[in-house]
């Protein structure tokens, strides 16, 4: 979650599981969403394709102290940022 900044996730690649608020979809190539600030979410890829997606943030401040970890089984990701 974050206090400062809201989400546009657009799918380029794969399948992405997102939760949000505890409601779990999926997005595929081309679909997209967008995530409000001060809204619980996460993003995962179940599938066996690499997922690639682009990400937009959207608010007042974006450092990474604005960032509320629940859970976070995810380090593992490799994360491109350009």
């Amino acid at each position: 979650m974050h206090h400062h900044r809201s989400k546009h996730w657009v799918v380029v690649k794969g399948m992405a599981c997102v939760e949000v608020d505890g409601k779990q979809y999926f997005l595929r190539q081309g679909e997209s969403t967008f995530i409000w600030a001060d809204v619980k979410h996460r993003l995962s890829n179940q599938g066996e394709v690499g997922l690639e997606i682009v990400e937009v943030q959207l608010g007042e401040y974006l450092g990474e102290d604005d960032i509320v970890r629940f859970d976070d089984e995810y380090r593992k990701w490799n994360i491109v940022s350009n």
